[in-house]
């Protein structure tokens, strides 16, 4: 959706010096309007007695992002070797990390156990055996199959490589016992940019309902249950957005009543990554060429490399052009990669555009940079942040050739079997 009314009023009025300094193109991240959404997420849980939301590296993995996190009090979920590194070079440890990974390695293993290790989250029955050490809190990623849908981001759970079978759950706490494991968790993540909150509360329902068939099972009590990420925003303008405060309402009501029943309840997760910051960010890149053929394309100074979603997925983001409203033509707005769809607009109702004009492409706060790639050598640009005074700072450089070239030095080896 377009960005908010503050925020384009503030770019308004410096968005062509900053583009004048900095150059174009960049991912621009907005200070006020990240801790402002992590609050509002807050409160809209408070009536959960135990609540802590998880922010998803992957959406957006920059420290100085993550330091907004940790200062609003969240932990962090990874779910590789970097993401885990990135965590703990600002300061976090332990139980304020969540381990989510699949098909995970033993090198995976051993980074996650390190440093005061974090909350290991198995993905696969036939992962316990692989984990070194079994720690004494263990979680499983629960896959429902057939018993819940899923969207067509991730996909039919019976079809997502995701999580441990409905079949299986009961067995994978039993041998994570056998192991040496006394503490306990369940999460599962169903789906992706959800905007029915009805959804995410039927998936906390489903998971407490899970935790009472497990526990009178294997006489324990679980810590907590994550319902995951996968809380939507609305990209496109007729969108409404994610009920955040009934969502928080009504899972307060299912956890009352679950303690009621039970004389206690565990603590709530949420592993929001797009919610949080993807309405903050904007891709911001200049017009550099109009080609006329059987359309009309407008060329910018940015690809797909930086910002893949509309390609992968066929995802809108919102398109604005700075200091342009009025008639409007429609046009498909392209990058330079050999690929048809580097395209972050097609046949979009755009005022005219003309070289040199700079497009600001909304919601790119969330698997934006973080989905960035090298193909045809494009290297991918700056990050900036905007912050709540107004002042710019550069938090990560462009890449460069060099960068690129990196991996082509090294010394040779060669191996002759036989």
């Amino acid at each position: 959706m377009p960005i908010s009314a503050e925020l384009s009023n503030r770019l308004a009025g410096s968005l062509e010096e900053i583009v004048e300094h900095f150059g174009t193109p960049f991912h621009l991240y907005d200070e006020k309007g990240i801790r402002e959404n992590g609050e509002a997420l807050i409160r809209a849980f408070e009536e959960v007695e135990s609540f802590r939301e998880y922010f998803a590296v992957k959406a957006l993995p920059n420290p100085t992002i993550m330091k907004i996190m940790q200062d609003l009090g969240f932990g962090f979920d990874c779910s590789s070797i970097a993401e885990l590194l990135l965590s703990r070079q600002i300061g976090a440890s332990g139980e304020q990390i969540m381990f989510t990974s699949n098909n995970t390695s033993a090198a995976e293993f051993a980074v996650a156990e390190a440093d005061g290790g974090c909350v290991l989250n198995l993905d696969d029955i036939s992962l316990i055996d692989k984990v070194p050490r079994m720690p004494e809190l263990i979680c499983f990623r629960y896959n429902p199959g057939e018993r819940r849908s899923g969207n067509s981001i991730i996909g039919n759970p019976i079809e997502a490589k995701y999580g441990v079978a409905h079949d299986q759950l009961l067995e994978a706490y039993q041998k994570a016992m056998q192991r040496g494991a006394r503490r306990f968790g369940l999460h599962t993540m169903l789906a992706s940019n959800e905007l029915n909150h009805a959804y995410m509360v039927e998936t906390a329902r489903m998971l407490l309902d899970r935790v009472v068939s497990l526990s009178e099972k294997l006489g324990i009590q679980f810590e907590f249950i994550n319902i995951g990420g996968g809380l939507g925003i609305p990209y496109r303008p007729q969108e409404k957005p994610l009920d955040i405060v009934s969502m928080g309402r009504e899972i307060a009501d299912l956890f009352r009543s679950f303690k009621a029943h039970h004389g206690y309840a565990p603590k709530l997760f949420l592993e929001s990554g797009r919610y949080i910051t993807g309405p903050y960010g904007v891709l911001i890149t200049r017009a550099i060429n109009r080609k006329e053929i059987y359309r009309t394309y407008v060329g910018v100074d940015s690809c797909m490399s930086s910002l893949m979603r509309p390609g992968m997925y066929g995802a809108y983001h919102h398109i604005s052009v700075l200091g342009k409203q009025g008639e409007q033509e429609t046009v498909d707005v392209v990058g330079s990669l050999c690929e048809n769809n580097d395209k972050f607009a097609v046949q979009r109702p755009l005022p005219a555009i003309q070289d040199g004009d700079i497009l600001i492409i909304h919601d790119a706060g969330a698997h934006g940079h973080a989905m960035g790639f090298n193909y045809n050598g494009k290297t991918r640009p700056k990050e900036l942040l905007l912050r709540s005074d107004g002042s710019v700072d550069l938090i990560r450089r462009e890449e460069t050739i060099d960068d690129i070239f990196t991996t082509l030095n090294f010394e040779p080896d060669r191996f002759i079997p036989g």
